[in-house]
């Protein structure tokens, strides 16, 4: 079994949420990642309102929503690199296991986001 074939299965994966101020940020993160291979994809959605506290106060914001599809292995790196291009102090970087998936798409994700 190839390295790309034991990668294709769900557990494997996972999907990296992030909020950002602006769809250009998100884009020029997405940019980044997904050129640095620690993302095969990311979708930059939105805008979406985000109602939050922040400093003892209840605020609110437009939003921009970014999905990213990588490997466990890869989450931490990722999530360090989002940091280092983010505008927030504290941004949401999240990471969600997959359940399950079609395995040709978890393929391409592990194919993605091997170093060329």
């Amino acid at each position: 079994m190839s390295q790309t074939d034991s990668l294709a299965r769900a557990e494997d994966a996972c999907m990296v949420y992030v909020t950002v101020g602006s769809r250009e940020e998100g884009l020029e993160i997405a940019r980044t990642v997904v050129g640095e291979h620690l993302a095969a994809c990311v979708n930059v959605l939105g805008p979406a309102t985000s109602v939050y506290t922040w400093g003892g106060k209840i605020e609110e914001a437009q939003e921009f929503v970014m999905v990213c599809k990588t490997r466990q292995s890869l989450s931490p790196s990722l999530s360090a690199r989002v940091k280092a291009l983010h505008s927030y102090d504290t941004p949401c970087i999240v990471t969600y296991a997959m359940d399950a998936g079609f395995p040709p798409f978890l393929a391409w994700i592990a194919a993605s986001t091997e170093n060329p």
